[in-house]
């Protein structure tokens, strides 16, 4: 019994010996086999992301067109790369309205510095055939432009920075709208009708109301032939002022791009008729501040009608 009992251990501990040696080779062996296999399949499910990233790395501010390797398939990288796609199409975008923002700023400025220096030029060369008074009315009306054109620049970089800030308070904009018409009655022989004007009451800063006000009123002189209407109503909760015009229009081919920077219609590309082109775009900044539309339609009148709502605010 005691040398079956022995036999049992002996064969126990040799197959214990033989496991331990086996696992001492085997297990070491699927490790590597098994990080193997996991670093070709990882390797593999990333290469897609280092060709996102080396493409990332590649790309530069003139190479902006250039988009990341989509691939096929709807998992995270697949994502990753049209997110990255999405993200690089709005820098390019960007990155071209910032160039034309340049490009037409100073296209807009050069006009006006021009413009005095020719003046300037000429006095210098026919000194006896210069009129001292004329040449300071030159200079002043085109100074008065590149302050126009600076300040406009000015505030919708603020804008464009949120760097804008509103001093809200109750605005009567029916009080805006007659005083706007009283300064037009002074400064233009167009007739001025603001028979349509109702109280109007809403919450804002009622120093850039006056603005968006003046360059819709200014846009208006520059296009009516002889009459400019001013009104203001209430309704559904809003408030709706317009301004319209007996001029030749806007069409409807061109109602979409009206309100961008830089934008004159052809029929109004003379800088003496047609304005900056930062009027209207600071009339729609100005009304999205204040939580309000504005639109260009066919007016009554034969021309255009901009019309602005406002939420109103009760009393």
């Amino acid at each position: 019994m005691s040398t079956r009992r022995q036999f049992v251990a002996t064969s126990g501990a040799a197959a214990a010996a033989a496991v331990t040696g086996l696992l001492s080779v085997a297990v070491p062996l699927l490790l590597v086999v098994v990080g193997t296999v996991t670093w070709r399949v990882v390797g593999r499910a990333l290469a897609p992301v280092d060709a996102i990233r080396s493409e990332v790395e590649a790309i530069s501010s003139k190479e902006l067109y250039r988009r990341v390797p989509d691939p096929p398939g709807k998992d995270e990288i697949g994502r990753l790369a049209r997110t990255m796609n999405r993200m690089l199409t709005r820098l390019e975008e960007g990155h071209v309205r910032e160039r034309r923002f340049v490009s037409d700023a100073s296209h807009e400025l050069r006009s006006p510095v021009a413009s005095i220096r020719q003046h300037a030029e000429v006095a210098l060369s026919h000194p006896d055939g210069t009129n001292l008074s004329e040449l300071a009315e030159v200079v002043l009306e085109e100074n008065m432009r590149v302050q126009r054109i600076v300040e406009d620049l000015l505030l919708l970089t603020k804008i464009d920075e949120g760097t804008l800030r509103l001093r809200t308070s109750p605005v009567d904009l029916d009080d805006l709208i007659f005083e706007e018409a009283a300064r037009l009655r002074t400064s233009t022989s167009l007739k001025i009708d603001v028979g349509g004007v109702s109280a109007g009451r809403v919450s804002g800063d009622r120093e850039k109301l006056e603005r968006m006000l003046r360059n819709l009123s200014e846009n208006a002189v520059r296009h009516a032939r002889s009459t400019i209407s001013l009104s203001l109503r209430e309704r559904d909760g809003e408030v709706v002022m317009t301004v319209d015009d007996d001029g030749a229009g806007v069409g409807k081919t061109h109602r979409w791009r009206i309100f961008d920077r830089f934008v004159r219609l052809e029929e109004s590309r003379d800088r003496d008729s047609g304005g900056s082109g930062l009027g209207l775009a600071i009339v729609r900044e100005i009304a999205v501040f204040h939580r309000g539309t504005v639109t260009v339609l066919d007016s009554t009148l034969g021309g255009a009608r901009f019309e602005v709502r406002f939420p109103s605010i009760s009393d």
